[in-house]
């Protein structure tokens, strides 16, 4: 950073309560302008009133940035020195005066639980706040409205130069200052420029039918959207717009001279240590390439990248609104991604940059993605505005950079009211105080108390870490089949992702103890990443103590065998799935094809299990129902992470009982629309049952306390103890639950489910 800068840029701090530092990636201010602040105070005699906290997007930056300043200050990172960092479930923090952390933008949003002035904090400055993600979006609200009650807090906010007027504006015209990049000259070229170069000229043109031909198919698209992409459409004609794909393909399909060349892919499934390797200078006279995801674009510096193909899309996820469903489709690149992607060239020396896309096409990019907060669910971030006091969840969301949608604002509150987390006076229930506490997302918090109150904590609880992080399975480029075929065998015919997660962390533990070569030789035959593994451990952790801390379990320990007495019994964990992730509920039907079956939901009416899912090509089903955590649109709409569940499960933790005759037959309906046949006296006892069951979580909810498996006498466990019995012991229905007799009745007018037969896989 120029020393130039240093000078006026402590002194614009010192003057102003807020102030805008824009800057290139690589131009120093996340390394340098929390180290001016502090030396400032110390060079004063001021030192100790100084407390420098910094905000970070990802885990990674929060460590390495740490790193790299103690690096500077010739210290070591955290023992009481004066830098160090604090992210979820690992920290090395500094002393507490005198210094300045890294941290994740969670990590203060947990402080303002117990410190809602931030008082120990002198500076804030937030980092990368132009990535718009929901976390610092909901911070920057939270710190507007703390300025006002704090006359003594510095806020730094740190961004990118294209929008940096929109952050001073949002803080009253707040001053800002420029700090240049000392980054190489990259030289871009766009498509016309690369066919010229290349001298490439199409083979065919496009004949795929025109609705695969809409780059908008997968989402909702905004009007303003609709008329850029049909101004590309008239001046481009179909074929050239597919050149970007064929340039692509064609470069790489060359025959490489493999001794000349090392082909590396990166992107977020691949174990840790394969990641390492780009970051590996290539011997003399060896090209090294890199075909990367959007991780290379923001969390990863290659330091020896001197050429960038920017392939010009990038996978983003949506929230539909009005479907109530997540869609992820590739979409155009943001002038702010476009520009992240030419700099990661022009580190080391001079770089060049090909754009595969053209000169229009360029001309109708986006400035920035569309912020997280407009584009995903709420119901998580709902619960956080409840658990921080900070009043109306929709008067606290008007108030963002980039307010969310009335619908989407409702849509959250509608499922949190149905989950019973909101009353309908949007306070906190009992559920909803707990789940918001819990650093997960609702359905997944319910499944984990469920899972204490139902004494099978170990089980779930790798269940919720697996969900709320990510699956610990690795998938290496070319040997996808082989990977499916080891997941499928540690799925021991369970019918259920989740299951096969549990089995695969019981293996790593077991393997683990036997010592290091065992655990290395069993996540290797089985593409697991020991990171994951182990992260999922500390994730386990976490959450025991938390619901020891609040008396669910008497144990820190998520192995301990009084909350594990039914960790066993494959059919409860189900159960205990089916009450965290109700409504998320599919039928499956046989269908002519013996690949596999057919699944409908009430909703989309005919989705498919995610070729990823042990259940993707399974047949033989017990019954004809399937939990599932995740629904995503792409190409169709996949079910991601489902698990096959009986009759009972549904009946006793899903939703609301209703008895009647249907036909002349007696049956009894979940929710009026998911119908088993029954005789009366068996449906009335499930359904008194069922209430007896919703009376005590209740109560266990309001007063938190392990149940005791020992006093077979106490009313709580006998009603628990029935239960689990007809669960376990329900009859195996092969032929996909035909003794139930007819397993799906017509839906209420409104909501009817559209079948079609004729469509077959």
């Amino acid at each position: 950073m120029p020393s130039y800068s240093k000078k006026e840029l402590v002194e614009m701090i010192n003057a102003n309560r807020v102030l805008v530092v824009s800057g290139e990636t690589g131009c120093g201010k996340t390394t340098q302008v929390t180290q001016f602040i502090l030396d400032d105070h110390i060079n004063r005699g001021i030192g100790s009133t100084c407390r420098v906290v910094c905000t970070q997007p990802r885990r990674i930056s929060a460590i390495s940035v740490a790193e790299r300043v103690a690096a500077e200050r010739a210290e070591s990172v955290g023992n009481a020195n004066s830098c160090g960092y604090q992210i979820r479930l690992q920290s090395r923090l500094p002393r507490r005066q005198g210094s300045i952390l890294y941290c994740t933008t969670g990590i203060i949003l947990q402080w303002l639980r117990s410190d809602r002035l931030l008082s120990s904090i002198s500076h804030l400055v937030l980092d990368e706040i132009h990535e718009r993600n929901l976390q610092s979006d909901v911070l920057l609200v939270i710190v507007k409205d703390l300025l006002s009650l704090r006359d003594d807090l510095k806020v730094i906010l740190m961004s990118a130069t294209l929008n940096a007027e929109k952050f001073s504006k949002y803080f009253g015209n707040c001053p800002m200052i420029h700090i240049p990049g000392l980054t190489f000259p990259v030289e871009e070229f766009l498509l016309e420029d690369i066919v010229e170069m290349t001298r490439y000229s199409p083979q065919n043109k496009d004949r795929r039918s025109s609705w695969k031909r809409g780059f908008w198919q997968g989402r909702q698209s905004r009007p303003e959207k609709e008329e850029k992409e049909a101004e590309y459409k008239e001046s481009w004609p179909c074929y050239a717009r597919s050149l970007p794909v064929n340039l692509l393909h064609f470069p790489l399909n060359m025959r490489f001279r493999l001794n000349r060349f090392i082909i590396i892919p990166l992107h977020s499934l691949m174990p840790t240590v394969n990641q390492t390797q780009v970051f590996q200078r290539p011997p003399p006279g060896v090209r090294k390439i890199v075909i990367a995801t959007n991780i290379a674009e923001t969390s990863i510096t290659i330091d020896d990248v001197v050429y960038v193909i920017d392939g010009g899309k990038i996978k983003e996820t949506h929230f539909d609104t009005n479907n109530n469903i997540s869609t992820m489709a590739a979409e155009w690149v943001s002038l702010a991604n476009a520009k992240q992607r030419k700099g990661r060239a022009g580190r080391v020396r001079p770089g060049k940059c090909y754009h595969l896309y053209n000169g229009l096409r360029a001309s109708l990019l986006d400035a920035y993605q569309l912020p997280e907060i407009m584009r995903t669910p709420l119901e998580e971030l709902c619960l956080q505005i409840k658990i921080l006091k900070l009043g109306s969840i929709g008067r606290f969301l008007e108030k963002a950079l980039d307010p969310p949608t009335t619908q989407a604002v409702n849509l959250a509150i509608k499922n949190l009211n149905d989950l019973n987390a909101l009353d309908d006076e949007e306070n906190l229930t009992a559920l909803g105080f707990h789940l918001a506490r819990l650093p997960v997302e609702p359905h997944i918090g319910k499944l984990i108390l469920f899972g204490a109150l139902l004494g099978c904590l170990d089980p779930v609880l790798t269940i919720a870490a697996s969900l709320s992080f990510k699956d610990p399975f690795f998938i290496p480029l070319g040997k996808e089949k082989m990977a499916d075929m080891r997941r499928k065998t540690l799925s021991r015919n369970s019918k259920s992702d989740h299951l096969t997660i549990v089995n695969a962390f019981q293996g790593w533990e077991d393997a683990k103890y036997r010592g290091s070569r065992y655990e290395r030789e069993f996540c290797w035959d089985n593409f697991l990443s020991a990171n994951t593994l182990q992260m999922l451990h500390n994730m386990k952790g976490q959450f025991a103590e938390h619901l020891m801390n609040t008396g669910f379990v008497s144990s820190k320990n998520p192995k301990d065998p009084k909350s594990n007495v039914n960790s066993d019994n494959e059919k409860l964990i189900k159960a205990v799935i089916v009450a965290g992730l109700y409504p998320k509920v599919a039928m499956i039907r046989p269908s002519h094809s013996k690949k596999r079956v057919k699944v409908y939901t009430q909703a989309d009416g005919k989705v498919c299990i995610h070729p990823k899912s042990v259940n993707s090509e399974e047949t033989d089903f017990n019954y004809t129902w399937l939990i599932y955590h995740l629904k995503m649109k792409t190409s169709s709409i996949f079910l991601y992470d489902c698990t096959e569940v009986s009759p009972f499960s549904l009946l006793f933790f899903g939703g609301d009982i209703t008895i009647q005759k249907d036909e002349d037959q007696d049956t009894i309906a979940v929710d009026k629309w998911i119908v088993f046949r029954s005789p009366a006296n068996i449906a009335h006892l499930v359904k008194s049952l069922k209430k007896e069951l919703h009376n005590l979580l209740q109560e266990k909810i309001c007063n938190p306390a392990p149940v005791d498996w020992q006093n077979r006498q106490s009313k709580d466990c006998a009603v628990i103890t029935a239960i689990i019995d007809l669960i376990t012991t329900q009859e195996k229905q092969s032929g996909g639950g035909q003794g139930y007799g007819r397993t799906w009745a017509p839906a209420p007018r409104g909501s009817h489910l559209h079948f079609d037969d004729d469509d077959d896989d």
